[in-house]
């Protein structure tokens, strides 16, 4: 079996975003929130069988873990109110095509974070899509501010609730910011490369995991800059008196393969241990073109494992086993559906 970690719903019907737009206009002319539009299934099945489960099925993948488009969470737009009512209708969304796909897509929910907020809306958003929804996860923004970067580091005690709760649910989370406010950071070449670097310096900087020693966060996209510069965050690692990274944080950090071309995907499963791979290619997202070097879509991240070095059972702990592992409720869904 073959598990993408990393999905978006990004083709969502128009009616969707459009009732977004009309959210925050709303919002910015004092004006009550606009009820929320009726979407019917064969809007859902035709968003979703014209585009995620077509690429699924003509690249041989079988599960996707699905949440809401990542670039469209702007928790820097509005407020609280604002933020939760529209991680509601995305949340929504998603189970309802799990429902109707529920042997192709997995649930995983987002937070209605607000720059200054406290998490107390999250904590009860991730109960909801866990205990009512049936959701193996979240995305975690670290940065609600939107390329401010005005919240404190991901060790702060201020996340600690949230934290808790994960490890009572045993749900992880995915380091996952959403779009761009800052000019000078592109969302998807800088703000999320820049955000993935910076949760892993955070944690190598703190000591998260010796309060939750079984919380699990995944850093997307490879791990942005981490593999690539791996002699250097372990030497920052020494130079700041923190244990080795083997036992400081990866019995609990894993990486997707969120890496669009073979050299990197070759580096990142030659230095990062096999156990904390997670497959994944983002499909349908930030980068969706065919390269003309090799006349393969971008973001066909399958055929890069394939190629890859590794033998039988590496190739299996990253397309299936580590992904079981890191999420158990994802694998006790898989096994009830016999699988």
């Amino acid at each position: 079996m073959i598990i993408d970690c990393h999905g978006h719903y990004t083709t969502a019907p128009a009616a969707h975003t459009d009732w977004r737009a009309a959210q925050l206009a709303a919002f910015r002319a004092g004006e009550p929130t606009p009820a929320y539009p009726e979407i019917s299934d064969d809007e859902i099945r035709e968003s979703i069988e014209q585009n995620q489960l077509r690429l699924i099925t003509e690249r041989g993948s079988d599960v996707t873990i699905f949440s809401p488009r990542a670039s469209a969470m702007g928790h820097h737009e509005g407020d609280q109110r604002i933020s939760a009512e529209w991680t509601r209708a995305c949340n929504d969304l998603i189970a309802r095509v799990v429902g109707l796909f529920p042997e192709s897509f997995v649930g995983v929910g987002q937070l209605p974070q607000s720059p200054g907020a406290d998490l107390s809306a999250s904590i009860a958003e991730l109960d909801r899509v866990v205990t009512e929804l049936g959701f193996v996860g979240v995305n975690l923004n670290p940065d609600p501010s939107g390329g401010l970067w005005q919240t404190v580091p991901l060790t702060d005690r201020y996340w600690y609730p949230l934290y808790e709760r994960m490890v009572e649910l045993d749900v992880p989370a995915m380091v996952h910011v959403s779009a761009s406010a800052n000019p000078n950071f592109h969302a998807t070449g800088a703000h999320y490369m820049n955000a993935d670097t910076t949760a892993f310096m955070q944690l190598i900087q703190g000591d998260l995991f010796a309060d939750f020693p079984s919380l699990r966060l995944i850093i997307p996209h490879g791990g942005g800059a981490v593999p690539y510069h791996w002699g250097r965050y372990r030497g920052l690692a020494d130079m700041l008196g923190q244990p080795a990274l083997d036992g400081h944080l990866m019995n609990n950090v894993f990486f997707d393969t969120c890496v669009y071309h073979q050299p990197g995907i070759d580096l990142l499963v030659d230095v990062i241990d096999t156990k904390n791979v997670l497959f994944g290619s983002e499909m349908i997202g930030a980068v969706r073109g065919i390269d003309p070097t090799t006349g393969n879509y971008f973001d066909d991240t399958k055929r890069y494992i394939d190629a890859a070095a590794l033998d039988d059972d590496a190739r299996a702990a990253i397309f299936e086993g580590n992904a079981r592992r890191v999420f158990p409720r994802l694998d006790a869904i898989l096994t009830g559906q016999g699988r």
